[in-house]
C-alpha cells in the first residue's frame, strides 16, 4: 500500500477547516488530520465536532491533544473520551481516531469507551472508526522507546501505531526507519525538529503508512512539517519507494539550501530512482566536537543495511572534515580533494545486498571555479587571482588556480589561515601563491577575484556587507573579474557594486549549478540538465 500523505489541520473553526481540508484535497493529500485540541472543550462543542467530519471532504483522523503529551486541550479526560465514543458511534464517523498510548492505558472505562467507538459498525453503509495507538515526546527520545512499542503491539484494538519524538541528530531517524521496516502493523513513525525532516520525506521507502504535512510554513501542528508543496513537488514524495537511492546535502546550516531543488528535479528529468534531502549536522566552536558529530553520522548513513544512502554534497563548514573522513577510512581521494584537505562530494557504490562496495571523495566546487573563471579571462596560466577567504572552498579553489598555473593571492581575515593556505599550495607547487594582508586587498593589483567569504550571504553573519570596499573598485580597471560564490542571494551588495564598475562579473548561480551539475553526473553516470537547473535555482531566488 502506498504511503498516504496527510495534512495536519489546527481546527480555530469548522468553516475555515473544511476549507483548507478542500485545498489540501485539490494539492494531493490523500487525508487530512483535524486537530480539534481548541475547537473541543467539552461536550457542548460534540455538535461542531460532528459537522466538521460530517462534511469532511477527505477521509479524516479526528485527534484532540491533551497539554500532558504537546496538545492544547487541557478540558476535562472524561469529556474528551465521551467524545470519541460519541463520534465513534455517530452516522458519519471519522475514518481514524488518534488516542495517545497513556490515555488508552490508563483505566480499564476509558479503554472501554474507546474501543466501543472503534468497533461500533453502521449496518447499512458498513462506517467504521480505526484507532490509531500513540506516543509523542518533545524533547527528545524517551528512554523506554522499546516498551512502548512494544505495549502499542500488545493492543489489539490498535489499527494503526505511531511514535513521534524530536530528533536530537539525524542518527534518531535510522532507528525509526528500522522501526517501521520491522513493524507487524500499519505504523507511522517520525521524528520532529529540523534533524527529523527525512523522517517525514522518506516514509515510503521504509513502508510508513502515512506521513504529516502542512499546507502552509505558519500553521504546522509539529516541528518540522514539510510543506504540502515541497513535499509532492520537491521532493516527488509519490516516485519514492523501497528501492530509492537517497542523497543529501549535509552541512549546518542547509535549510537555505536549492541542491534538493535541482537535484530531485535532475532525477525526475533522466528518470533516475534517487532521492535528495537535507541533512543538518551540527557544528559547534570546538572543530574536534563538530568533527566527532560529522563523523559518526556520515558513517552511520553510509552504513545503514536499508538506507541506500548513495552520496552527499557536503557544505560549510564540513568540507575539510569530510577530506579527513575520507584519510581515515581509506576512501580515494581526487587529486584537489587531496591536495586542498577540502572536498565537498562524496560517491557511495552499493553492492546488490545494500552493502557498500566503495567509497570516494571529490571536489567539484574547484573544476566549476576554474572553469568559469577561463572563460571570463580567456586563459588562466599565468593570470593573477586573489583568493578573498581560507576556508573549505577557498582552499579547493585555490589549489585549483595554482594547479592550472594561475598567480595566486590569498587573503583573510585571520591572517595565520591565509599563511597556512599558502605554504600548502607552495609545497605542491612552488612559488605558485603568495600572501597579502586582508588590510590590503583593495590597493593590490590583480585581474581576478574570487570572494570565498559568506559576506553577503543570505542568512549570514553580514548580509548587507561586501568583501571588497569602494577603493578596490576605484584601483582596478574595467573588465577585472569577479567571481562570486554566494548565491542566495542572486545578486549580492559585492556583486552589485562590481558591475557598477563596469568589471566582468561570475554571479554564484554560475558555479552552483556547475558544481551541483558535476556531482549530479557523478552519482547517476547521466548529463544533468544544467539548463533546467540554473532556472530552477533563480527562479526560486528571485521570488
Amino acid at each position: 500500500m502506498p504511503t498516504l500523505v496527510c495534512v495536519s489541520i489546527l481546527v480555530e473553526t469548522v468553516e475555515r477547516a473544511s476549507a483548507d481540508a478542500v485545498l489540501a484535497g485539490e494539492h494531493g493529500a490523500d487525508l487530512v488530520e483535524y486537530r480539534i485540541d481548541e475547537l473541543f472543550s467539552s461536550l457542548d462543542d460534540l455538535p461542531e465536532v460532528l459537522r466538521l467530519v460530517e462534511h469532511s471532504p477527505l477521509p479524516c483522523i479526528v485527534t484532540c491533544r491533551p497539554t500532558w503529551e504537546g496538545g492544547e486541550y487541557d478540558g476535562d479526560e472524561d469529556q474528551r473520551v465521551a467524545m470519541f465514543e460519541k463520534l465513534g458511534t455517530s452516522d458519519r464517523p471519522p475514518q481514524y481516531i488518534d488516542v495517545e498510548l497513556a490515555a488508552y492505558t490508563r483505566s480499564a472505562n476509558e479503554r472501554m469507551k474507546i474501543d466501543l467507538a472503534v468497533d461500533h459498525a453502521t449496518q447499512q453503509r458498513d462506517l467504521y472508526t480505526r484507532l490509531v495507538l500513540s506516543t509523542h515526546d518533545f524533547s527528545g527520545r524517551p528512554t523506554d522507546l522499546t516498551r512502548r512499542v512494544l505495549r502499542m503491539q500488545d493492543e489489539p484494538a490498535a489499527a494503526v501505531h505511531k511514535v513521534a519524538f524530536r530528533a536530537r541528530s539525524l542518527r534518531d531517524n535510522l532507528e525509526l526507519f528500522d522501526l517501521l521496516a520491522e513493524s507487524p502493523k500499519p505504523m507511522v513513525a517520525l521524528a520532529m525538529g529540523e534533524h527529523g525532516l527525512i523522517s517525514r520525506i522518506l516514509a515510503p521507502k521504509f513502508g510508513g503508512f502515512l506521513t504529516f504535512a502542512t499546507l502552509r510554513d505558519h500553521s504546522a501542528t509539529a516541528p518540522g512539517q514539510p510543506t504540502l508543496a515541497d513535499l509532492l513537488g520537491v521532493y516527488r514524495f509519490g516516485e519514492i519507494g523501497r528501492q530509492t537511492k537517497v542523497f543529501g546535502i549535509v552541512g549546518w546550516p542547509v535549510g537555505h539550501s536549492q541542491s534538493p531543488r535541482i537535484h530531485n528535479a535532475g532525477f525526475a528529468e533522466v528518470g533516475f530512482d534517487g532521492v535528495y534531502v537535507p541533512l543538518p549536522v551540527a557544528a559547534g566552536d570546538d572543530p574536534e566536537t563538530s568533527y566527532a558529530s560529522f563523523k559518526a553520522t556520515l558513517l552511520e548513513l553510509v552504513e545503514h543495511p536499508r538506507l541506500d544512502f548513495s552520496g552527499c554534497s557536503v557544505t560549510l563548514p564540513h568540507k575539510e572534515n569530510l577530506v579527513r573522513l575520507a584519510r581515515e577510512q581509506g576512501w580515494p581521494l581526487d587529486a584537489v580533494s587531496a591536495a586542498s584537505g577540502s572536498a565537498n562530494t562524496l560517491v557511495v557504490e552499493r553492492d546488490d545486498r545494500g552493502g557498500v562496495a566503495s567509497a570516494r571523495v571529490v571536489n567539484t566546487d574547484a573544476a566549476a571555479a576554474v572553469g568559469a573563471l577561463a572563460r571570463a579571462l580567456g586563459s588562466v596560466p599565468g593570470k593573477r587571482v586573489v583568493v578573498l577567504g581560507a576556508g573549505g572552498v577557498a582552499r579547493a579553489i585555490a589549489f585549483a588556480l595554482a594547479e592550472a598555473g594561475a598567480k595566486v593571492t590569498v587573503t583573510n581575515r585571520t591572517p595565520e589561515r591565509a599563511a597556512q593556505l599558502v605554504a600548502d599550495i607552495n609545497a605542491a607547487h612552488p612559488d605558485a601563491a603568495n600572501v597579502l594582508s586582508w588590510d590590503a586587498r583593495e590597493t593590490t593589483t590583480t585581474e581576478a577575484f574570487v570572494n570565498c567569504t559568506s559576506v553577503g550571504m543570505q542568512g549570514g553573519p553580514a548580509p548587507e556587507e561586501s568583501a571588497l570596499g569602494a577603493a578596490a573598485f576605484a584601483h582596478l580597471p574595467r573588465g577585472t573579474v569577479l567571481l562570486e560564490t554566494v548565491y542566495a542571494p542572486v545578486r549580492t551588495r559585492l556583486l552589485s557594486m562590481a558591475q557598477d564598475a563596469g568589471w566582468r562579473t561570475i554571479d554564484g548561480v554560475e558555479m552552483f549549478v556547475e558544481q551541483g551539475a558535476k556531482q549530479f553526473e557523478l552519482w547517476t553516470q547521466r548529463p544533468a540538465p544544467r539548463e533546467q537547473f540554473a532556472c530552477l535555482v533563480r527562479d526560486a531566488l528571485n521570488g
